[in-house]
This record gives C-alpha cells, structure tokens and sequence, in this order.
C-alpha cells in the first residue's frame, strides 16, 4: 500500500500537487507566519535527511518530457515519515488550502523505488486506483 497527501484538485499538467509542494509554494511565498515557517523549515530539513531524494539516483525521475505526471508516495510502513506529515497538513488548513489523505495498492508504473518511498507515472485518472483520481462536479 503506498500513501500520498495532496490537492484534491489538479494542477496544469493534471498532477495533484503534494503535500510539501503545497507548504513549499506558501513558505517560498513569505506567507507563513514566524512559527510556521519555522515549523515549515525544520520539517523540510528533517525529511531532507530522513529518506533520499530520487533525482539524486535518477536526475530524470521529475523530467516533464519523459514522466509529466510523475508522481511520489510514501510506504505505508514508512510510518517514521508518515506520522511528521501532520504539522504540513496543519499549516495548509490554517491557509485555507485542502489536503487529502489518497492509498493505493497499484497507483501506476513505478519510475523509482527506495526503502520508504515510490515516484510513478499514474494510472489513468479514471483508474480506481489512481493517486489522481478525476475530480468530481464539486472540485471543478
């Protein structure tokens, strides 16, 4: 089972954006208050330690030509990582921005694997076990 935290709607390549991008695009934006973005910042420097980065094995991984959908989750028995994720989630809601909680047991083609993590190319949205699943009439 692989777990992953994201937007419930789409970005412009049809990717839900995760859930470090999202606290990402507020801290780099100067939009967190002292505390978060101190918050913000020790858990990036915590997680920057905690697991490997794939584009350090694969510089190609996050490549829009070659994966446009790439798209990364935890293992579910990762839960050392999964169980630091709430204060993100904490600072998204603060900023009115929503967050999902999305498994699956088969999210798509693994493009990277560790110890901890997968990067995919996602089923198609309309796949039940897609980590992009299509929006409904209340997302659009």
């Amino acid at each position: 089972m692989f777990v992953r935290f994201q937007s419930p709607v789409p970005g412009r390549r049809g990717v839900h954006t995760g859930v470090f991008g999202l606290t990402n695009l507020l801290g780099r934006a100067g939009d967190l208050t002292p505390s978060e973005h101190l918050d913000w910042r020790e858990g990036n420097d915590w997680f920057n330690t905690a697991y490997p980065d794939p584009c350090e094995t694969d510089p190609d991984v996050y490549d829009e030509g070659l994966h446009p959908r790439a798209t990364a989750g935890f293992k579910a028995d990762a839960t050392h990582l999964l169980e630091r994720v709430p204060p993100y989630l904490d600072i998204l809601e603060a900023h009115g921005l929503p967050c999902v909680r999305v498994e699956s047991a088969d999210p798509g083609r693994v493009i990277y694997e560790d110890d901890v993590q997968i990067v995919v190319d996602p089923h198609d949205p309309d796949s039940p076990t897609s980590l992009h699943p299509p929006m409904s009439g209340a997302e659009r």
